[in-house]
């Protein structure tokens, strides 16, 4: 059930990717339509709050773990690296590409998945640098790098900015494991709720710097869908919250980037952007299935012992 759920998180990345960059381009400001999706989560999430006693309860059981240093501050912090991640897509992208922001990305969100996992920092707890988890992370990133086959063309400048994304991926595995320990305390709304929160306080301050240096967006797009991807992001930070007690955050991770692959075969598919589908996407989706599975295998053994 947690893979299936990880699969699912990553198929609803893949669209609000999808969403979000259709809304980056109509305003032309990547900064812009990040704020914009977090503040529709964010608004939504401030409704639920005000009408439900549950999430009114868990945020008092969060402020108490704070009191009871069940929880420290940093826990809190999750929302924080999920705005640098998509802040990072408006200052790297537009030079190093999408196949090299990708690989960078999850190839600093898989490394790290293994030391936070290793740390025990997420809900799971601690779990080993077993050989299966190292070969299992590694056909994940290799999956990524055969996906961009033949898009990978960075110079020695690239490889600078490419710093970027990737330490924006080893804050993302932090993310999950933090949102988790929220979410164990108060739930996964509450979760969501301190995730888009301090998610959209920093988007409002590198915002406003970014306009006030070069301009601010002059006309917002009047189509309802090019808005729906804060929701799909709420919906995912959510789940995550709660899968990552159960699988960890390396397996969460791998199985989200197999969802993502799976997800942009899929929109090819359906609606292609720009180019055909090709062999080459199919087979890292097969790729990173297999680490998936590889990774999965000590977790499986022990619940059958």
């Amino acid at each position: 059930m947690g893979l299936a759920a990880a699969l699912a998180i990553g198929f609803a990345v893949a669209v609000q990717a999808r969403i979000n960059g259709e809304l980056g381009a109509r305003l032309n400001d990547g900064i812009a339509a990040a704020l914009i999706s977090f503040g529709v989560g964010l608004v939504l999430l401030c409704a639920g709050l005000s009408v439900s006693p549950r999430m009114r309860a868990g945020l008092r059981q969060v402020r108490a773990a704070l009191a009871r240093t069940q929880l420290r501050p940093w826990h809190l912090s999750g929302g924080l690296f999920g705005a640098f991640l998509v802040a990072c897509q408006g200052i790297t992208v537009s030079t190093i590409g999408v196949a090299e922001f990708t690989v960078a990305v999850v190839g600093g969100q898989i490394l790290s998945s293994l030391l936070v996992d290793r740390a025990g920092i997420g809900p799971a707890g601690a779990e080993p640098l077993t050989v299966t988890r190292v070969v299992g992370a590694a056909l994940g990133l290799g999956a990524v790098v055969l996906t961009s086959a033949g898009q990978l063309a960075l110079d020695s400048g690239d490889l600078v900015l490419a710093l970027l994304p990737a330490l924006a991926g080893m804050g993302l595995a932090w993310q999950q494991a933090v949102n988790g320990r929220v979410a164990t305390a108060g739930g996964p709304a509450v979760a969501s709720w301190v995730n888009f929160s301090a998610g959209t306080i920093m988007l409002v301050c590198v915002f406003a710097i970014a306009g006030a240096v070069r301009g601010w967006p002059r006309q917002l797009p009047t189509q309802a869908w090019l808005y729906v991807g804060g929701v799909l992001g709420l919906v995912f930070i959510a789940i995550a919250a709660v899968v990552v007690r159960w699988i960890g955050v390396l397996l969460l991770g791998l199985a989200s980037v197999a969802g993502q692959l799976i997800g942009a075969v899929v929109l090819d598919i359906v609606t292609p952007v720009g180019h055909h589908l090709t062999w080459v996407p199919v087979a890292g989706v097969v790729v990173v299935l297999g680490g998936v599975v590889v990774a999965a295998l000590p977790a499986a053994v022990r619940r059958r012992a």
